[in-house]
């Protein structure tokens, strides 16, 4: 090879060799090449989606950080998991094989192989023969028995957790009702179950859609089709159970705040009063929940979900033709539309009253889509003079407004007529329960409702049960048979995996929606009812069909950090020792921490869905005895997005790099010569800024791309791509190159010093501060400063005009986790023949302490108070050396001049104030 910087041919060569070599293969217990003494580290990335368009530079980004981790982890003695593998079931790709016609097995794959591809061209260190894919049978077998586990357990509230079915104790009376009600009863307590819930329905895709895939104005995100909502007969995961674990555990775990406070808002804990009011022309009764049981007696009105079961029943016949016709336009209203924040409020009364338990007032009963079926009971109690929701909507419809809180602050002036007062104070217009602070009000109400049979105190929860279902084909089929009596029947783990059947045609079955008469909407079959081979199974001489829903995309993503701790295991979803060793964490006290995966990396969009899913799926497999950690993440940190500049026209229309001239005055439009307007948007198609790192890799290397996202700024801040600044981290490996490789003949620069020379002092001193700033850096993930700090010994070594092979070695191996190639290729040159392998498990060159404490110190001169000049002087120096020192500085005499010098002040180390008159 020559001496020139290729990186394209250094990089080659060797992606090869540790691909040939397996160099970064990591052994579990009782496996050849497993060394016990060592400590473990599990880093972790957040598995991509393997999307058609491949990866764009933002991507690479979190991937290089954990890379940078896992090789200093290696370099530091650890036993290292480090994997990679693809989310590839859901809408997306099959919406995109349906959209090409070709199946969506084949450009799943054809897409795994790209981003494969793509990432080697980075070097990243990943063990290859762990990568797995959410769409393959030997993987989705345990997705499927994982749903089996949920199933067929329940949750014990005595003992606060899951327990296997069988485990379930059945009431006499149950009992003596016969099979059918044995059933009944144990079906309703198993963690998964299914249920007709109101769902997000999308007719032009043919499925149910989450909220996330929703958009405000009640449109499908993909292909901006209508969305309406209407109850559908769902399979529902019982993640309720677990609110109270799932937010009070978040206090153990080593995330950002941001993140945590996100999940407890999802979660959504709040402790209130349950509260029945009596409905005055009917039988029955509408229960709602309240934190505020103090305002009970400010309740003028009663809302119902639209959704509500008993909207219909209650309405009266001279209302109905009116409650219908809101129901359906609630219907094509997204919950985040409907809960947005604004004060235009709809509704319509249904002509029924309800009682107020608390006064015995009739107050009327309506509908409106700002209260949602999916929180509290789907009905308020509605007191306008202290909800300000409750009185926009009582303004609208000219409802009555009480005051029942008098504000704390004893502000009299405060009207209740222009606005809502939220906070606490004390009680008026309340009965005997005048004069009563808001906190006792609480205590004495709920009390009182519980005495009364009418309520009870209670904690609730906003997280609703988790919808399981998609009517779609590219997903992971149910391990669940349907007998002709509505039996349902779980498959044998050996029947596992329920393999999805090879269709022609997997479209959805999609309908055009009646606008006038949303709630209409049928359902059809989902594209699985098409095969009638597979759907049908015979069992012990009877006929079952199939489960035709699949799961949802987020079924895989639950757990594949398990997965990978054994991917080849064919009789367990991961071995008993490898969960326990990889999954098993110590806090720096010693003690267990509660989620194994040492470091979880990935964006902050999955913040809170796929965390809690994941969350939720561990603590039931804890639950039940297959883990042994309560949490799969201790640590958790978020990347920020890398964005880039978008430029447009004059007409507003988007203008792509290739079009585009940049100059130092800005960027021109290359065939029209306008100049044109940028800002830094997210990376987006439709805006012509996705940039593809194989441009950047092709024309300067992949250790250049992933220098230069670490060096761009803190990694968990968002920034913007500039092309223009990638040549800097490019000039400084090139000149890390010069330093040690004469480029005119491959052979060892002239500034490297010979073996048998001594290290130069000074350098050796800047080295082993460089190797301790690093090493810090990389632990606290502040890659941008690690890589300041490198530039700058670099810096030093060409002033000094030499650097020792030793030295050259020792950075060779600081660098080497950031830009790995360059520093396998210096190391090799540096070693010659006394070498021949990889660097990726040398030892972490260590420092001194003595080195890296400057003996000498400069202290800052100032004369009358103002700054003159620094001295540098040695930290033993007493106040008469170090003003001695500064006698001696030219700077300074020159400001002292002609005066005299009347006063010292002296900081030790920090500062000498010299007083001249």
């Amino acid at each position: 090879m020559s001496g020139e910087y290729a990186p394209g041919d250094i990089e080659s060569k060797w992606q090869s060799y540790w691909e040939a070599n397996k160099t970064f293969r990591t052994s579990n217990p009782g496996e050849p090449g497993f060394d016990p003494s060592k400590k473990k580290y599990y880093v972790l990335d957040m598995f991509p989606y393997p999307s058609g368009a491949g990866l764009h530079v933002g991507h690479p980004e979190g991937y290089t950080a954990t890379d940078i981790i896992a090789r200093y982890r290696r370099m530091r003695g650890y036993n290292v998991l480090h994997t990679m593998g693809w989310d590839a079931f859901g809408l997306p790709a099959e919406q995109h094989a349906i959209d090409t016609g070709q199946h969506p097995a084949v450009t799943t794959e054809k897409n795994i192989n790209n981003f494969r591809r793509q990432l080697k061209m980075l070097g990243f260190s990943y063990d290859w023969d762990r990568e797995i894919s959410t769409t393959a049978p030997d993987y989705y077998r345990w997705t499927q028995w994982i749903f089996l586990q949920i199933y067929n357990a329940w949750y014990d509230e005595k003992a606060k957790r899951a327990r296997p079915i069988a485990e379930l104790e059945i009431p006499d009376d149950v009992k003596s009702s016969g099979e059918s009600a044995v059933r009944e009863f144990v079906d309703s307590h198993r963690l998964a179950y299914l249920a007709e819930v109101p769902v997000n329905w999308c007719p032009a895709l043919g499925t149910v859609l989450s909220n996330e895939e929703v958009t405000n104005e009640g449109r499908s995100e993909r292909g901006n089709h209508p969305v309406y909502r209407r109850p559908l007969k769902q399979w529902m995961l019982r993640i309720t159970r677990y609110a109270d674990r799932l937010e009070s555990d978040l206090a153990e775990l080593d995330w950002p705040e941001s993140v945590k406070l996100m999940q407890r808002n999802w979660i959504g804990r709040s402790e209130g009063a349950q509260v029945r009011f009596r409905l005055a022309d009917h039988n029955g009764h509408i229960e709602i929940f309240t934190t505020r049981p103090d305002t009970l007696f400010g309740a003028t009105y009663m809302v119902l979900a639209p959704e509500h079961p008993l909207v219909d029943r209650i309405t009266t016949p001279d209302r109905r033709e009116a409650v219908r016709e809101y129901v359906a336009q609630a219907a094509s209203r997204s919950e985040l539309d409907r809960t947005a924040d604004n004060k235009s409020k709809t509704g319509v009364f249904t002509g029924a009253f309800a009682i107020n338990p608390a006064n015995g007032e009739k107050v009327p009963v309506w509908v409106a889509d700002y209260v949602l079926m999916t929180y509290g009971t789907g009905a308020i109690m509605a007191v306008p003079g202290h909800d300000q929701r409750d009185h926009d909507f009582a303004t609208t419809f000219d409802l009555p407004i009480r005051k029942v809180v008098e504000p704390a602050d004893g502000n009299g002036t405060f009207n209740i007529r222009d606005a809502a007062y939220e906070g606490e104070g004390t009680a008026v217009g309340s009965g005997n329960f005048d004069g009563l602070s808001t906190r006792e009000f609480k205590k004495r109400i709920t009390a009182w409702l519980e005495a009364q049979g009418i309520g009870r105190g209670t904690v609730n929860y906003k997280l609703r049960d988790w919808l399981f279902s998609r009517q779609r084909y590219w997903g992971e089929p149910f391990p669940i048979l349907h007998g002709a009596d509505g039996r349902i029947v779980a498959l044998e783990d050996s029947e596992l995996p329920v393999t999805l059947p090879p269709m022609t045609d997997f479209r959805p079955a999609v309908e055009v929606a009646n606008a006038a008469s949303p709630v209409q909407i049928t359902v059809p079959e989902p594209p699985l009812g098409r095969a009638k081979d597979w759907v049908t199974v015979q069992r012990q001489g009877a006929s079952y069909q199939r489960e035709l829903n699949t799961m949802p995309q987020w079924a895989g993503s639950c757990w594949y950090y398990l997965r990978f701790l054994d991917p080849k295991n064919k009789t367990r979803f991961c071995g008993r020792d490898a969960e326990q060793y990889w999954m098993r964490s110590a806090r720096k006290d010693g003690t267990p921490h509660v989620g194994g995966i040492d470091l979880y990396v990935g964006g902050a969009e999955h913040a809170v869905l796929h965390l809690l899913y994941a969350r939720f799926w561990h603590k039931v497999l804890f639950d039940l005895g297959h883990v042994s950690t309560p949490e799969p993440f201790g640590k958790l940190f978020n990347q920020g997005m890398i964005r880039a500049f978008a430029y447009v026209d004059a007409r507003g229309a988007y203008v792509g790099y290739d079009d585009i001239d940049f100059r130092e005055d800005g960027a021109f439009h290359r065939a029209t010569g306008e100049k044109l307007t940028g800002a830094v948007e997210k990376m987006s198609k439709s805006m012509k800024n996705v940039i593809n790192p194989e441009e950047v890799v092709h024309e300067y290397g992949g250790d250049s791309l992933r220098l230069y996202e670490m060096f761009m700024g803190p990694l968990e801040a968002s920034k913007p791509w500039n092309p223009r600044d990638v040549p800097g981290v490019f000039r400084f490996l090139q000149r890390a190159w010069r330093l040690v490789v004469n480029e005119a003949t491959g052979e060892l620069s002239a500034m490297v010093a010979s073996r048998d020379a001594e290290p130069d002092a000074a350098l050796e001193r800047v080295l082993h501060k460089t190797i301790r700033k690093v090493g810090d850096d990389i632990d606290r993930m502040a890659f941008n400063t690690a890589i300041s700090a490198m530039m700058e010994f670099v810096n030093e070594a060409y002033r000094l005009k030499s650097i020792h092979p030793s030295q050259a070695e020792r950075f060779a191996l600081i660098l080497s986790p950031f830009a790995p190639h360059i520093a396998e290729e210096l190391w090799e040159r540096l070693r010659g023949t006394m070498w021949i392998g990889s660097l990726a498990y040398e030892s972490w060159p260590t420092w001194d302490a003595a080195m890296v404490e400057d003996s000498q110190v400069e202290v800052p001169v100032q004369v009358n108070g103002k700054m003159a000049g620094k001295v540098i002087v040695s930290k033993s120096a007493d106040e008469s050396a170090v003003r001695s020192a500064a006698l001696a500085d030219d700077r300074v005499k020159g400001r002292i001049g002609e005066g005299r010098i009347v006063k010292t002040i002296y900081v030790p180390g920090r500062m000498l104030n010299l007083i001249v008159k």
